[in-house]
């Protein structure tokens, strides 16, 4: 057969680790020298296609897997970076991103860590000068995000083998009516690992969700909580008595910029066992299937919060037993991103705000309830995206909750899949909202809410005539 270069080598590698096989084992399994494999993985050899079937058996996975891009953020994430006044003489344009994404994946994610220091580094000397001078310095001081979070989860798919059969062990000791209850999960701690958990009402100006007291083998859990969150805070630190080992194996595949950021994927990986023991994999997965993905009643059916839920339904990808492959972001009322995945292929910024006419921002205006939307990106891709607000915390009365807004989506292929999209007429196109995936890198001239100018569009201001956006003056 013919050739087949889409420069797959580090895509397999990564496949590879991600079940856990090793090098020489695969090698052994494909018939070929691991020193050949090597080449193979570090994009030095060209394989041909009978290979590449084979290696995708092994694997267990489809040829597109291996060539859709394996970054959707990467060429819009360079974009953004590379649109800093620092590079403004040097004319960057979007073929010259593409190619560099395309060809040398490795130099683009070099390009975008820098940019994550740049970004930290920034962040650090606004609140030392604030510190310094008493007054808040402009709106760049925002939390910093876990991009190597996602990252991480953006490399393994947000799937994680080895955490799903521990935690399917877990719900099979402790379910009852195949549900995970909060005093079964408690209970579990004391008599598995001698965990006490206690619901306790923090001091008054001294907030916290939880606190182990490694010691004394206390849970303490704050009675500010709702009792999905208790939940998976209990089930997370079941997590952390008997997973810890497998979270480990999963960490160290990952090359981290800092041990803080390892120590925050780790968290999340916490999160992810915890969530799997509440909704265990297969169970889950056939209410999806038979629920068609209804969020509220999978919320009811698993007694679990909604937030909880979107994110779990992004994590049924086992090759053997699949779900929709959706996008996930979490954004609060200022725009910022706090929390991002994409298996849709959709794009999600990095650095800032996406684009204002996507409905997880529009959620806002209608608290509680979900909105379904058809949304066109530029490149004629569609996506089918729902999003509905969710609140933080109990607290006392007369506290203050926090608001944000949950974004969930997939590509309009899997409509038929979808419970939200039963109102929706895909093939009316008077329907679609075009959108983008942020204001500096779409090219879309007709957005009345542009906030910025295109990146790659040369700006000017007439001031005898005005187009449909200051930033737009054709």
């Amino acid at each position: 057969m013919s050739q087949l270069d889409f420069k797959l080598g580090p895509k397999i590698k990564a496949f590879r680790r991600q079940i856990g096989l090793q090098a020489n084992k695969l090698a052994n399994q494909l018939n070929i020298s691991p020193s050949y494999l090597a080449l193979i993985e570090g994009g030095k050899r060209k394989i041909d296609g009978d290979l590449l079937i084979k290696i995708c058996d092994e694997l267990k996975i489809n040829i597109s897997d291996l060539t859709s891009k394996s970054d959707v953020n990467m060429i819009n994430t360079i974009s953004e970076l590379l649109d800093d006044q620092l590079f403004e003489d040097l004319d960057i344009l979007g073929p010259e991103v593409k190619d560099l994404a395309s060809s040398n994946p490795k130099i683009g994610k070099a390009l975008i860590r820098l940019g994550d220091i740049l970004k930290k580094k920034d962040h650090e000397l606004v609140n030392k000068i604030e510190k310094l001078s008493g007054k808040i310095v402009d709106n760049r001081k925002n939390s910093f995000p876990g991009e190597v979070i996602s990252d991480f989860l953006q490399e393994n798919k947000n799937y994680f083998s080895k955490l799903e059969n521990f935690a399917n062990e877990i719900f099979e000791k402790i379910k009852q009516n195949n549900r995970t209850r909060y005093i079964a999960l408690c209970e579990f701690l004391k008599t598995e690992y001698g965990i006490t958990v206690k619901d306790i009402i923090p001091d008054e100006g001294k907030p916290f969700s939880k606190i182990y007291n490694k010691k004394n083998k206390e849970l303490y859990l704050s009675d500010y909580l709702s009792l999905e969150t208790k939940k998976l805070h209990a089930a997370a630190q079941i997590a952390q008595e008997g997973a810890e080992d497998l979270i480990n194996s999963y960490l160290e595949t990952f090359n981290f910029p800092s041990e803080e950021s390892k120590k925050l994927s780790k968290v999340a990986l916490l999160n992810y066992c915890g969530a799997a023991i509440l909704m265990p994999y297969n169970l889950f997965h056939s209410e999806c299937k038979k629920l068609k993905y209804d969020l509220e009643l999978l919320q009811n059916t698993f007694a679990t919060s909604f937030e909880q839920v979107t994110h779990r339904v992004t994590c049924l990808n086992d090759p053997k037993k699949p779900g929709v492959p959706f996008h996930f972001l979490r954004v609060d009322v200022a725009g910022n991103i706090s929390k991002r995945f994409s298996l849709s292929g959709i794009e999600i910024p990095r650095y800032g705000g996406a684009c204002p006419r996507w409905n997880v921002y529009s959620a806002f205006s209608r608290p509680g309830v979900i909105q379904a939307a058809v949304s066109k990106m530029t490149n004629g891709e569609k996506y089918v995206c729902i999003a509905r607000t969710v609140e933080k915390g109990i607290g006392r009365y007369g506290q203050k909750k926090s608001m944000l807004s949950i974004g969930l989506g997939c590509e309009a292929k899997y409509a038929k899949d979808f419970i939200y999209t039963e109102n929706l007429d895909l093939n009316d196109k008077k329907s679609e909202i075009p959108v983008g995936v942020s204001c500096r890198t779409c090219d879309r001239l007709d957005c009345s809410q542009r906030a910025f100018p295109p990146l790659h569009k040369k700006f000017d201001v007439d001031i005898n005539s005005r187009g449909i956006s200051v930033y737009v003056g054709d």
